[in-house]
């Protein structure tokens, strides 16, 4: 017997709300009535069970919007699919994919090896099917590329004669020797004594016998840099050079780390004094004066370097204020302009929560309320009651006078209905002609009366169109909570007085 209840009430809602007997519109008012009746249905669940199938950011889109219905899902998928524009996306994807691959086979040719290599395996990545986490990784490398690139080696090509940056090749033709020339421009002499220099450690304080000896060898004989055999000297000699260093580098580290540890004791003893920080200061400056002057003469500038950290710090602190200051009106545009943000993003939010044409809450801002409503009672036992008010022989307002008529009508009623609420009460439009007040701590009694005064208001109120009265009349179904056993009880009880009301010849109180 349940299910023929259902299907009654289904077809009493389409007769309210005005709505011809389409297979839609049946489904969907039966599915309204059999969730009140706490009646579960397998296709009423159809949208839900599709919905679960999305991705996670389209089921929370789903959520927000308060998807309940096929219908309601086949729109919003048609929405999504006519705002995305996949064969302009994929002719924008393809000419980047084009585009990159001559840039990439230009860089391979620019005679710099990571370069070259990076660029290589940048080809065949754009040869197979990259994914989003290997296209981040290969800009990575790139941007790493771009950072670490050290052109000094131009800053030497400099004392050899004209350099043109933006034409390497016509720098390298500059700088060729034609031996024999008396008045050659750059002179094999002048190239061993770059050499030499270049072989010398930067970081070391001595070289290898094979290193001197290929030096000598360089300034007594500069001809010998035309020989073949010479290259693999200098080869050795370079990696000779490499090893020196870094063993200098190896030996600097562990000094600077006994130097730091002791640092760093002396800072946390410091630190942990209430007073005396000045001279702790100055005695610490006076160590690190002491280990630059017993180190080894080619630590002498770290030591330096760690012994001036302190005027760093405050050159740069300053540098960062005098930054700041240079950029305040900038920082306070963007401070502005956060603020007109937030006020529109403030006011979209306003919007998306009332009703386009009355201006009241919508459908989905009264569900909210409700559930407010419904957990205050629960919690403090807050008493409400639900209001539904159902605009009497509306459908011919709209066939008679037109839809402009119509929404005059909506908008006046709902102009009224809240002015005569409280601002403790929540008014909203609930679908088509159905508007409800949400009544605070309000009883049976209380709305009763509230609702009376109501009816009789818009019964004399004057709704004009065109210089013509058109006469208006409201039913009202009341149902407080305390009376019913949940809220999904409350509003259907609510819904059947209304339409006791109507039934019962409209311009009537339900309850």
């Amino acid at each position: 017997m349940q299910i023929n209840k259902i299907i009654k009430q289904s077809i009493k809602r389409l007769e309210r709300e005005g709505k011809i007997l389409t297979p839609d519109f049946y489904a969907e008012a039966f599915c309204k009535e059999a969730k009140l009746a706490g009646f579960e249905v397998d296709d009423c669940l159809h949208a839900n069970k599709l919905s679960a199938t999305l991705n996670k950011d389209l089921q929370k889109e789903l959520a927000n919007y308060r998807i309940q219905t096929l219908a309601e899902l086949a729109r919003f998928l048609i929405a999504k699919l006519n705002r995305t524009n996949q064969s302009k996306c994929s002719e924008l994807l393809e000419a980047q994919l084009h585009f990159n691959r001559p840039v990439l086979k230009a860089i391979e040719k620019l005679h710099n090896q990571e370069a070259s290599e990076l660029a290589k395996k940048s080809l065949e990545l754009l040869g197979g099917s990259p994914t989003a986490t290997e296209l981040e990784y290969f800009k990575q490398l790139w941007e790493n590329f771009v950072a670490n690139y050290d052109d000094t080696f131009l800053y030497t090509l400099q004392k050899l004669g004209n350099v043109d940056t933006k034409n390497l090749q016509k720098t390298i033709e500059n700088l060729q020797v034609s031996k024999g020339e008396t008045n050659e421009k750059f002179e094999l002499k002048t190239i061993a004594s770059i050499l030499i220099s270049s072989l010398t450690p930067s970081i070391a304080s001595h070289v290898t016998n094979q290193m001197q000896q290929l030096n000598n060898a360089l300034k007594t004989n500069p001809d010998m840099l035309t020989q073949k055999s010479v290259e693999q000297q200098i080869k050795q000699a370079i990696q000779a050079r490499i090893a020196l260093d870094k063993q200098s580098v190896k030996e600097m580290v562990e000094s600077l780390g006994g130097v730091l540890d002791k640092l760093s004791t002396r800072l946390i003893q410091m630190i942990e004094k209430s007073d005396g920080s000045t001279s702790e200061i100055q005695n610490i400056k006076k160590e690190l004066e002491l280990y630059s002057k017993e180190g080894e003469s080619n630590f002498q500038l770290t030591h330096k370097k760690l012994y001036t950290i302190a005027v760093a710090i405050e050159e740069n602190t300053l540098a960062f204020k005098t930054n700041l200051q240079d950029h305040s009106k900038e920082i306070d545009g963007l401070k502005k302009r956060v603020i007109e943000l937030e006020g529109e993003l403030k006011k979209a939010k306003e919007e998306a929560k009332t009703d386009f044409l009355t201006k009241l809450y919508n459908k989905r801002s009264l569900d909210d309320f409700m559930q407010r409503f419904e957990s205050e009672y629960t919690r403090y036992n807050k008493e409400y009651t639900v209001a539904m008010f159902d605009i009497d022989h509306f459908k011919n307002v709209n066939d008679t006078y037109g839809h402009d008529a119509g929404d005059i009508i909506l908008r006046s009623f709902a102009a009224i209905l809240k002015k005569m609420s409280r601002d403790i009460d929540v008014v909203g439009r609930f679908g088509g002609e159905e508007f409800m007040t949400l009544l605070c701590s309000t009883d049976n009694k209380g709305a009763i009366e509230y609702a009376q005064k109501v009816r009789k208001y818009i019964e004399k109120a004057k709704f004009m169109y065109k210089g013509k009265r058109i006469p208006i009349t409201v039913s009202i179904g009341l149902a407080s909570r305390s009376a019913q056993p949940s809220l999904e009880a409350t509003v259907k009880q609510a819904d059947d007085n209304l339409y006791k009301a109507k039934s019962g010849g409209r311009n009537q109180v339900g309850y």
